[in-house]
């Protein structure tokens, strides 16, 4: 099996997501089916059928959480240090087409956020930067066409 690597953030998050899950949403759902089956045919009531939904996907997620959190290597960015760019960098870039500046945290696949300006170690422009140091240039093919950045910093 492949190990996923994750900051002890987003691991934290993932374990807290499932408790969640497990502790809270189960007893929920299990609440909401039991007052559906109280009001009689099944067959023909939206709660009862809105419910068991509910409890699928909550089922599924449980499943699919407990299968990750199996395979996830939690690597303490924080004790890095330097300017080469690895898995838990924050990067600050200059877009040289649109002449502005962004940030961007290097993580894992399962806490990637672009809305959060947390990128996936496998997004194009991820990969892109491993290895590189404040000073170079990337080039990085994108849907809508080549895009070059020039990294500015890098912090840990």
């Amino acid at each position: 099996m492949e190990k996923v690597p994750m900051t002890p953030q987003g691991h934290q998050g993932l374990m807290d997501e499932l408790r969640n899950l497990k502790e809270v949403e189960r007893q929920k759902i299990i609440a909401d089916l039991a007052e559906a089956r109280a009001h009689g045919d099944l067959k023909e009531n939206a709660e009862y059928h809105a419910a068991r939904e509910r409890q699928s996907f909550n089922e599924g997620r449980i499943q699919e959480l407990e299968s990750v959190l199996t395979r996830i290597e939690v690597i303490d960015y924080t004790k890095f240090s330097g300017d080469n760019i690895r898995f838990g960098a924050t990067v600050e870039l200059y877009d040289e087409q649109t002449e502005q500046n962004a940030t961007y945290m290097i993580v894992g696949h399962y806490e990637a956020d672009i809305n959060k300006n947390r990128l996936s170690l496998q997004a194009p422009l991820s990969r892109a930067l491993i290895g590189k140091n404040p000073g170079d240039v990337v080039k990085v093919t994108t849907p809508g066409g080549q895009k070059s950045y020039e990294i500015l910093t890098v912090s840990y």
